[in-house]
């Protein structure tokens, strides 16, 4: 598979907005799509994240981590990629959350990163881009991005299900903003576009 398909697939979504993935502003409270979202049950604001078990494999092993212990209580931005190491992910969408973790972490927000990727490939990736202080969950049989309809066929591409590109912000695992890229782009779900949300968020509480 040569580097243009990987970039291809590596892009794979749906939604947008703004022009340049960093100027531009977040609607407060909303689900931002570009067109014909995937599926009837895609999970929108307001609505509640699914329990589900993940993966993820730390220096103590490996770990069954539920996703009720990841959002319950708290505040989070999930961004999750079509697959760990592909162009985009690597040169963009991890680096950017890694450069602004502390700018979460001020806003007493945590920081995931999701991937239908084993568990094995999402440490692998965390240690080569230094992503130490984020949680990187692996929905290896994708059961965690069906119950969010954020599904992406890759099968075409020899990779099977995988997720499509996207970010949320949920509090008390209720979703308060979710931006799902379209086709091709990497505008609404960097680190800066959640920055933005959260405190457009804020100023209108």
């Amino acid at each position: 598979m040569n580097h243009d398909t990987l970039q291809h697939i590596d892009c794979v979504t749906v939604g947008s907005f703004g022009k340049d993935g960093v100027g531009g502003s977040i609607p407060l409270g909303s689900t931002i799509f570009h067109s014909n979202p995937r599926s009837p049950i895609m999970i929108k604001t307001g609505d509640k994240i699914p329990s589900v078990t993940l993966k993820q494999l730390t220096d103590s092993g490996m770990q069954d981590v539920s996703t009720d212990n990841v959002f319950n209580g708290k505040k989070v931005v999930m961004f999750a990629v079509p697959g760990a190491f592909t162009p985009t992910c690597s040169a963009k969408h991890l680096p950017g959350f890694v450069q602004h973790l502390n700018d979460f972490k001020s806003r007493g927000v945590e920081i995931a990163c999701l991937a239908v990727n084993d568990p094995f490939v999402m440490k692998a990736w965390q240690d080569a881009g230094s992503a130490q202080g984020i949680t990187m969950l692996a929905d290896g049989n994708g059961t965690f991005t069906k119950a969010l309809g954020l599904e992406m066929d890759g099968t075409g591409y020899g990779l099977g299900t995988r997720c499509q590109r996207f970010a949320l912000y949920a509090e008390n695992g209720l979703v308060k903003s979710i931006a799902v890229e379209k086709p091709g782009a990497f505008e609404v779900s960097s680190a800066e576009a959640m920055l933005r949300a959260i405190d457009g968020l804020k100023a209108a509480a």
